[in-house]
């Protein structure tokens, strides 16, 4: 007889599985994956630069698109498959602005050998690039289990009983910066939020997919809301209120912060001014006359005689016939021509 409880207690342990009865119904999980963009600029706490460089932008841009390296390994979180998924989605959107020759999309294994504004400008010189398009985020996850999960106990509990709730925040960050001046010129993000109950059975597989789907939610807003930013940034270049100088393939100031032309553009362009009001001024009646006596339509040449031609026959007076005259013949008259 005292040998069934401790049966009892064996069979319960046996058909747990991989429950954990240390927290039934008070477990807590927490899980965070995120790539901080101002750790990764500014390591091991350098500080900023103390004066601000205006970027100088040349038209058209080559762009580089990249996520940001993680921190270390997450078991829950982007795979690089669904990073590059996602740079294609990024790039595909912004690749047909005008002011866009090309979005080079770069692996981020070429940002973890050296962090900082430095690994920036190597990687810029290796792909010949103007800007640089950096992809950060930050996924937050709860687990919490209900009092369904008491039902882990069972076998059949664990497969059936939705007795973990989770709730997953996804945030997604792309910021343009400037490598060779260490300038931010452009930021935009995007959030998502979500939140389910799962099984014990299907508690990782879901807790993946939710993640992903975070992941693709944030993104899709991130890239509205840049959109919307760079647009306002368009219109602010153009305005000249953009902290930034927009100079042309041939090395000259089109546009930016301060003014859109210089006063040695102004000076430069006196002379051509001065030609084309020359141009269209009024000639004096004096020019005039001479230009209308130089340029009148002249008449053409006589033609010059024929030596082969038969000279014509003068034109003479009409003179009436000769009378006949009178013969000494026994005929009569005789007529002369």
């Amino acid at each position: 007889m005292r040998m069934y409880p401790w049966l009892a207690l064996t069979v319960i342990f046996g058909l747990t599985g991989c429950a954990d009865l240390t927290c039934f119904a008070r477990c807590q999980r927490h899980a965070q994956n995120s790539t901080s963009l101002v750790e990764f600029l500014y390591p091991n706490g350098s500080p900023p630069p103390s004066e601000n460089s205006q970027p100088q932008l040349h038209l058209p841009l080559r762009v580089g698109l990249a996520f940001l390296p993680s921190n270390g390994e997450a078991q829950i979180g982007l795979d690089a498959a669904h990073k590059e998924a996602l740079l294609q989605e990024i790039r595909k959107r912004f690749v047909s602005r005008k002011f866009i020759a090309e979005i080079v999309v770069i692996p981020d294994y070429y940002l973890q050998g050296k962090r900082g504004f430095e690994g920036l400008q190597g990687v810029q010189r290796l792909y010949g690039i103007d800007l640089m398009a950096l992809v950060s985020y930050d996924q937050v996850t709860h687990e919490d289990d209900n009092n369904w999960s008491l039902g882990y106990i069972t076998i059949v509990g664990a497969y059936f009983l939705k007795g973990t709730r989770h709730d997953i925040s996804t945030l997604v960050d792309l910021a343009v910066v400037d490598p060779t001046t260490r300038s931010l010129v452009l930021r935009a993000g995007g959030v998502d939020s979500s939140h389910g109950n799962v099984t014990l059975a299907r508690e990782n597989r879901d807790l993946r997919e939710s993640s992903a789907q975070g992941f693709n939610a944030a993104t899709v807003q991130m890239i509205d809301h840049f959109d919307g930013a760079l647009t306002a940034f368009e219109s602010d270049v153009r305005e000249g209120k953009a902290n930034v100088k927009v100079v042309s393939n041939h090395g000259k100031p089109t546009s930016g912060g301060g003014g859109s032309m210089t006063w040695l553009s102004l000076l430069l362009l006196l002379p051509l001014l001065a030609i084309r009001v020359r141009a269209n001024a009024p000639a004096p009646d004096s020019l005039r006359a001479r230009r209308a006596f130089f340029c009148r339509p002249r008449s053409p040449p006589a033609a010059s005689p024929d030596p082969r031609a038969l000279p014509t026959a003068p034109a003479y007076a009409s003179v009436p016939p000769a009378a006949p005259r009178r013969s000494t013949s026994r005929s009569g008259y005789r007529a002369f021509p």
